[in-house]
C-alpha cells in the first residue's frame, strides 16, 4: 500500500498528535496510508524565521533517507519550512500546508483570512503570500498571541481563535485559513462558531497528497 509521510517539524508530540487525528478523517480502505512524525531535531515551536530556516537540512536529511518508502511528503507547518528545497531533493510528491491551506481557501471563498499564533508571524506569512501572488484574495491576517506550546489550553486558545475569526469575517472574509498544525483540533468548533469555511491546512495538504498518489502525478 502506498503510504504518505507528514512531518511534524517542530518538536512537540501534542502537535504531532492533533496533526494524526486531523487527518484521521483521510484514512480510508485501500489507502493511501497516512503515517505522522515528529522531527526530534526542530524546536517546541517554529515561530522565528531562524526557527524555519533551522529546519531545512534535517528535514531534507529525513525525505532523502525514507524516501524509498513513501509515496509523497507533507510538511506539516505553515511557514512551509524547506519546500522548494525538498522538491529538488525527491520527485514524490512534496505539499507544504501553508500553500495547500491557501490554495484550498481560494476555492471557497472570494477572499480569505488567516489565523496566525504570532504578530511576528505576519510579516513571514505576508512575505510568502507576496511570493505566491494571492495578495488581493487577502482580506487580512491576525494573531492569537500565544505560540505554540500554549495552543492546547483550549481556555486560552478557542476565544481568541473566534474572536479573531470574526474581526477577519468583518474585513470581508469568506474563508479562514488557520495559520499553524498546532490549531489542528479546533477546526470543526471554529467553523460552528463563526459560519463560515474554515480549513485546517494539514488536512488540505493531506488532500492533494492523496489526488496527488492516485492519479500517479510525480515532479516534472
Amino acid at each position: 500500500m502506498d503510504r504518505i509521510l507528514v512531518i511534524n517539524p517542530n518538536s512537540s508530540a501534542a502537535v504531532t498528535r492533533g496533526i494524526d487525528e486531523a487527518c484521521a478523517p483521510l484514512r480510508m480502505a485501500g489507502g493511501p496510508a497516512i503515517e505522522c512524525v515528529t522531527l526530534k531535531e526542530g524546536p517546541p515551536g517554529i515561530e522565528t524565521q531562524e526557527h524555519v530556516d533551522g529546519v531545512v537540512q534535517p528535514l531534507l536529511h529525513l525525505v532523502r533517507a525514507s524516501e524509498s518508502r513513501y509515496a509523497a511528503f507533507v510538511i506539516a507547518c505553515y511557514s512551509d519550512p524547506g519546500l522548494h528545497s525538498l522538491r529538488e531533493a525527491t520527485r514524490k510528491p512534496v505539499l507544504g500546508i501553508s500553500e495547500s491551506g491557501i490554495l484550498t481557501a481560494l476555492t471557497l471563498g472570494q477572499k480569505f483570512g488567516v489565523i496566525a499564533i504570532l504578530q511576528q508571524s505576519i510579516p513571514r506569512h505576508l512575505r510568502y503570500m507576496g511570493a505566491l501572488g494571492v495578495m488581493d484574495r487577502l482580506a487580512g491576517e491576525l494573531p492569537v498571541d500565544l505560540p505554540v506550546v500554549e495552543l492546547a489550553d483550549e481556555k486560552k486558545t478557542f476565544g481568541r481563535m473566534v474572536d479573531a475569526g470574526r474581526a477577519l469575517r468583518g474585513q470581508g472574509a469568506g474563508v479562514i485559513v488557520m495559520g499553524c498544525a498546532g490549531m489542528a483540533r479546533y477546526r470543526k468548533p471554529l467553523q460552528d462558531a463563526l459560519g463560515i469555511p474554515v480549513v485546517e491546512p494539514t488536512q488540505a495538504a493531506v488532500s492533494m497528497a492523496i489526488g496527488r498518489v492516485r492519479l500517479g502525478w510525480e515532479a516534472a
